[in-house]
């Protein structure tokens, strides 16, 4: 069964075969949980936003249209569990601190590292992006997608999304250039 075909797998699924599920699954959980990774700059939320993914398919794979591009299918899933997680998790992040106590105590508990390698700076500037620019760009310049794949994937137009990954590469410049004049 690894050999086979997502609209073979899907199908068995359909009827019943809940382990032709778990084949889907571990073909397409590496790479949509870089990406996740990528997005959310944190493994374990991450984790939970890929879960979240996977569930939800199961329980809508009824209504995957062409069985035999699953892997897209499931990519617009993860996109968009992606997007809704950021978006909670921004929403909580925004949350005002009153206590200035409160405050001084997360400020020591979460000391900025003085020296980070590239690759740590690079994903806390990406970390920095709005939700859509880091999206765009991760697109591109990570998962290499053309722009017709990304505006597939996300339902954004292709100029949009060339506008994103500039604004992105012209953000994440200016933040990369900023903290390394800092160090």
């Amino acid at each position: 069964m690894h050999q086979s075909a997502d609209a073979d797998l899907v199908g068995r699924v359909l009827d019943g075969d809940v382990d032709a599920y778990g084949f889907l699954v571990r073909r397409y959980q590496d790479a949509f949980f870089r990406f996740a990774t990528r997005m959310l700059a944190n493994r374990d939320d991450a984790d939970d936003a890929l879960q979240s993914a996977f569930v939800r398919a199961y329980r809508k794979l009824g209504d995957c249209r062409d069985p035999s591009r699953f892997g897209a299918w499931l990519y617009q899933i993860v996109i968009n569990e992606c997007r809704t997680f950021a978006h909670r998790r921004d929403r909580r992040e925004r949350r005002i601190v009153r206590d200035e106590l409160q405050l001084e105590r997360a400020s020591d508990e979460h000391p900025v590292l003085e020296q980070a390698g590239d690759v740590e700076e690079i994903q806390r500037a990406l970390g920095q992006l709005d939700a859509e620019q880091r999206e765009a760009f991760v697109l591109k310049y990570v998962e290499e997608l053309s722009y017709e794949e990304m505006s597939e994937l996300t339902g954004v137009g292709v100029s949009a999304l060339k506008m994103r990954v500039k604004r992105a590469c012209d953000r994440l410049r200016q933040l990369l250039d900023s903290s390394r004049s800092l160090s």
